[in-house]
């Protein structure tokens, strides 16, 4: 029987990255492997999906694959070998290069390593509410937070002073416990963390009263923050270091702060530019006038010309708000809204009845509504 074709096993494509091979033969493998499938067919698909990896894995032998196929001269005697089954015993170790896969694949992900090893402490958030200025301007603050500091008085061992941790008696300093289980496939050894020393190789007998054998300690810290200028809503900023303590001596988290910019009363936000709208009176915008704008870097001078229209822009350069990268400085939008009055005295009725006539335009007014005039119509009453 002829064999398929290496892509259509791994179901990929010819371009597929190194990665994305790598992720179809995780997810076949544990599909096909015999200790998870007990149908018939599945070592065979299984060694079918190992083959076909280990030849589009290795750059050279797909280089060869991609230009020869299944009749590549520089291969001899094919993909032979694949042991483990049949009864005899094997472990992720009987998988030549595959090891690594597949201990991330059937021990949970676990890669073995050195439980004493550093490692960083992980990273912490923190949200901070700032108002439209600030993010404008910046601003120095403070802030406290809670997190996880290395005990001051053991040192992070966890151990009373003067004691040390002694080594788990029953991983042995691994911190990885190992069972054997048969199966009609062979011998399967499983891999889990030691529930003695909880993965730490270590057992601490003497604990430090200080932090009750944990090696680290919950404080409240004070934080300097200093706020960039331009920041908007949703940006944050690291502080590396500031984070929860390593382990095993490694070194600490890094603290992101989240920024949420509360809304401001007349200015809105888009990038680095400021708008606002401005309400003028029908004089203003027909006869023209300088007012003064609000900006936040104070009031300015803005000529209004006559015959302005409502909806019309002006922009006000240099006038919004600095890039946060210090890629220069946003601009001020102001928007013309020419309002009209509810409430107006007789005289100024009178003053607006003389314009409409010496515009040509004739005003009708009558003390019946529209409301009043379908009314009189629809059920004929006087």
């Amino acid at each position: 029987m002829s064999k398929r074709d290496y892509y259509e096993v791994l179901g990929v494509s010819k371009d597929a990255s190194k990665e994305e091979i790598k992720k179809a033969f995780r997810r076949l493998a544990r599909k096909y492997h015999p200790d998870v499938n007990k149908s018939p067919d599945a070592e065979e698909k299984f060694k079918e999906v190992k083959e076909a990896y280990e030849v589009l894995s290795n750059p050279q032998k797909k280089a060869n694959y991609d230009q020869y196929g299944h009749a590549d001269p520089n291969e001899q005697g094919g993909f032979g070998g694949f042991g483990g089954f049949g009864g005899q015993g094997f472990s992720s170790a009987d998988f030549g290069g595959f090891g690594d896969i597949f201990d991330q694949i059937f021990n949970g992900g676990a890669r073995r390593r050195d439980p004493n090893a550093p490692r960083q402490g992980a990273d912490l958030q923190y949200e901070m509410s700032i108002t439209f200025e600030e993010a404008a301007f910046g601003k120095t603050t403070e802030i406290r937070i809670p997190k996880e500091e290395t005990c001051h008085t053991c040192h992070g061992t966890g151990a009373r002073p003067g004691t040390k941790p002694e080594t788990c008696s029953h991983c042995h300093g691994t911190g990885q416990l190992n069972t054997e289980q048969n199966t009609p496939f062979g011998r399967v050894v499983n891999r889990r963390v030691c529930h003695y020393c909880h993965g730490t190789g270590k057992i601490v007998k003497d604990p430090c009263r200080t932090c009750n054998g944990q090696g680290k300690v919950r404080v409240n810290k004070k934080i300097e923050v200093k706020i960039p200028a331009g920041i908007d809503d949703g940006q944050q900023i690291r502080l590396s270091g500031q984070g929860e303590a390593g382990i095993n001596g490694g070194p600490a988290g890094d603290l992101y702060i989240v920024f949420n910019v509360k809304p401001h009363k007349i200015y809105q936000r888009s990038g680095d530019n400021v708008f606002v709208e401005v309400p003028l009176s029908f004089a203003q915008v027909a006869l023209g006038d300088e007012i003064e704008v609000p900006t936040l870097y104070g009031k300015v001078k803005l000529r209004i010309p006559a015959g302005t229209q409502t909806g019309t822009k002006f922009r006000l350069k240099g006038k919004g708000i600095k890039n946060v990268r210090g890629y220069g400085q946003g601009d001020e939008h102001v928007t013309i809204k020419v309002v009209t009055p509810k409430h107006l005295t007789d005289e100024e009725r009178a003053l607006f009845k003389k314009l409409a006539h010496s515009g040509g335009h004739s005003i009708h007014q009558d003390s019946d509504s529209i409301f009043d005039k379908v009314k009189k119509k629809v059920f004929k009453t006087d």
